[in-house]
């Protein structure tokens, strides 16, 4: 039990997508203006994340390991990760229009976020069964969410304080998401 708990908190705290790999920055660049939409993109990524590293460890281990056929792992990967966020786009569009809009040109994006592929990736390079990698999945996907929430945060707190002109935009965020960087290395004794 301590094995898993220390695997979930490395997932999300040590092993961060973005402060710790560097994958899945252009959404958290992107989205991390409101709390609120940062959230509901964390959740969508959390879904798709979790599901697709469900599937693409049967795609891997029931049909190209089979069929020694492994070098096609990409593309399949993407294939299953494309699908999988059209119907969480569909499904966001029926149950909500206003985070649907809100989430704009960045929920089909998530099909080409690198931490969605690099999850399954991630769960294929390490030789995780299917319960470390829908863990791994699931609360790496949880600390990627964690990330822009926080980085919203940051920004709109940003919004309202006395920026030098030559920081204001992109320099400060950048500048702000260096320091969260540094302060989630504090996390790597941790697990």
């Amino acid at each position: 039990m301590t094995k898993i708990l220390l695997f979930m908190v490395s997932c999300i705290l040590t092993n961060n997508f973005i402060f710790s790999r560097f994958l899945g920055c252009c959404p958290f660049l992107g989205v991390s203006r409101k709390v609120e939409t940062a959230a509901s993109m964390g959740l969508a990524v959390t879904f798709v994340m979790g599901i697709a590293s469900f599937v693409t460890w049967f795609v891997y281990n029931l049909i190209l390991v089979p069929l020694n056929i492994e070098y096609l792992q990409t593309g399949a990967f993407i294939l299953v990760i494309a699908s999988l966020v059209q119907v969480v786009e569909m499904f966001i569009k029926k149950v909500s229009q206003p985070l649907y809009r809100a989430l704009g040109i960045y929920l089909p994006l998530i099909t080409t976020n690198c931490a969605v592929l690099g999850v399954a990736v991630l769960n294929v390079n390490e030789g995780y069964g299917l319960g470390y990698s829908v863990m791994n999945g699931v609360f790496g996907a949880l600390g990627f969410t964690l990330a822009i929430v926080l980085m919203a945060g940051v920004t709109e707190r940003l919004e309202t304080s006395k920026i030098p002109q030559a920081l204001k935009g992109f320099p400060i965020t950048l500048i702000s998401a260096s320091l969260m960087a540094i302060a989630f290395l504090g996390f790597g004794g941790l697990a």
